[in-house]
């Protein structure tokens, strides 16, 4: 099964960070996804809309929490200070590179069975029909 992409609005949620249902879409009360099927069902108001990553599919999944079960927000990582542009490892001048010289040798015409027109191999004879070729 090949997953298409669709465009609508869990395009616009950030990945793992709970955002209120209320605001994210619109629609009736729904469900918890970690609270029991028994209980009843909560107005989009008290629920958190968390979009997550999904291993087959790059759009990713949402699922909807209560506040009890809502996910941590991860911290952002942590930015580190960019390299610093690397020295060169020696200030000698390094030999020039020397280039081959491609040796020239015509490419071989091929001959073409005048009835098949098809490659005729150095036997001579075609492969599809038998005829000799010279």
């Amino acid at each position: 099964m090949q997953i298409r992409t669709s465009s609508d609005w869990r395009d616009a949620l950030p990945f793992e960070t709970p955002v209120l249902a209320s605001e994210a879409m619109p629609g009736e009360a729904s469900r918890c996804a970690r609270c029991p099927a028994d209980e009843p069902p909560k107005e989009r108001t008290e629920l958190w809309a968390v979009k997550h990553r999904h291993p087959n599919n790059h759009a990713g999944f949402v699922r909807l929490y209560c506040l009890q079960h809502r996910p941590a927000v991860a911290p952002p990582p942590a930015v580190s200070a960019p390299p610093a542009a690397r020295a060169r490892k020696s200030t000698t001048p390094r030999a020039p590179r020397s280039t081959r010289a491609t040796p020239s040798v015509p490419e071989r015409v091929a001959a073409v069975c005048t009835n098949c027109f098809v490659e005729v191999p150095p036997s001579g004879i075609c492969g599809v029909c038998g005829e000799p070729v010279s």
